[in-house]
């Protein structure tokens, strides 16, 4: 008898898991077939799509490859688009970090003010960015520069703020039991615990920023993405694979040199 009950007891606290996981998967799916709905699609409109997608890829091939020679200038803007705005960024979103830290600046009425304003930033599409300073600026790099340097600033931010919010408190409070002030304390409590963090949010910044790069050119803001629009408007599709394959290169270069670097930090 009491073995029976033993084994009704082992099974019961399992029976609520199960049915939490079964609504979830009902909830999910309830959800993707809602969303297929008002938005107008369907499994069918894929399938049939499928061949249109195959053909493009067979007009691909075989690539154009002497094109690389025409746009390596490009990838090289695109570059260095992608390093002087991940620098713009990382540079302004320290101090804005340090600021939305509840655990640095106590005062609700500073840090929240300072995370609404970051979460507005981080809204605002990189595309959408590029395009209002090319308005401001004109045709070229600079708009471009900035557009990534505003989106980094967002994500770089709100990643190191995060960390910041985790930090051991015990190097603060010893520093402040002998009498150091605000910027002591930043300088030598907490730069040390995060730095490794942050430069490992710069580098991964990065190399999103090089990807981001490649097609704001597509609004004018100068790089590799200028070629895209250039080739797909003339139905030059051997030459668009080129500027895929020669950025997927560049991107896999990047991301392991990146990987190499974050391991050595962290």
């Amino acid at each position: 008898m009491s073995k029976g009950a033993g084994s009704d007891q082992s099974i019961r606290p399992q029976s609520p898991g199960r049915l939490k996981h079964y609504l979830t998967a009902v909830l999910v799916l309830l959800l993707l077939w809602g969303s297929a709905v008002q938005t107008d699609s369907t499994f069918g409109e894929l399938i049939d799509g499928l061949p249109n997608m195959f053909d493009l890829i067979r007009e691909m091939f075989p690539p154009k490859w002497s094109y690389v020679l025409h746009i390596a200038d490009a990838m090289l803007d695109t570059i260095r688009m992608a390093l002087l705005g991940t620098t713009i960024g990382a540079v302004a979103a320290l101090p804005v970090a340090l600021l939305c830290a509840s655990n640095l600046t106590r005062t609700r009425w500073i840090y929240l003010p300072v995370r609404f304003l970051l979460n507005l930033v981080r809204t605002v599409p990189d595309l959408l960015l590029a395009a209002i300073f090319v308005a401001i600026f004109g045709l070229g790099p600079l708009p471009g520069i900035f557009a990534l340097g505003v989106f980094s600033f967002g994500l770089i931010a709100k990643l190191t703020y995060e960390a910041l919010e985790t930090i051991d408190r015990g190097p603060l409070e010893a520093m402040t039991a002998v009498g150091a002030n605000y910027s002591q304390l930043i300088a030598y409590s907490v730069i040390p615990q995060i730095q490794a963090h942050f430069a490992s949010y710069v580098l991964y910044t990065f190399e999103i920023n090089v990807r981001a790069a490649a097609i704001l050119g597509l609004v004018g803001a100068g790089g590799i993405g200028l070629y895209y629009e250039v080739t797909l408007g003339y139905l030059e599709y051997n030459k668009t694979a080129v500027i895929i394959l020669f950025t997927l290169a560049i991107v896999l270069v990047i991301d392991y040199i990146s990987s190499k670097l974050r391991e050595k930090l962290l």
